[in-house]
């Protein structure tokens, strides 16, 4: 969920964002003029999208998610008994 809301605004309630934030979720957009102009964001929510960006950058890891993502949904894939057997898990 993004809500906007003006720097004024933000400058203010800096030091309650960070609750504020936690228990709402999403990113809140700060604006100047009506444009946005900054977003904050929980340290977790940051970290999950650099995440993302790493793995969407990484060839390899998605080609390998591609192909999980096809091997699942025709169901080619190895049921988890028979994988933790091949594992010796």
């Amino acid at each position: 969920m993004l809500s906007n809301i003006p720097i004024t605004e933000a400058r203010h309630e800096l030091t309650s964002l960070p609750e504020k934030l936690t228990q709402q979720g999403g990113t809140l957009a700060i604006t100047r003029r009506g444009k946005p102009v900054l977003a904050v964001m929980t340290w977790q929510h940051y970290e999950a999208i650099l995440e993302t960006i790493e793995i969407l950058g990484d060839a390899n890891l998605m080609a390998n998610l591609r192909q999980g993502i096809t091997e699942a949904t025709s169901l080619q894939g190895v049921d988890w008994e028979s994988a933790k057997r091949e594992l010796d898990l």
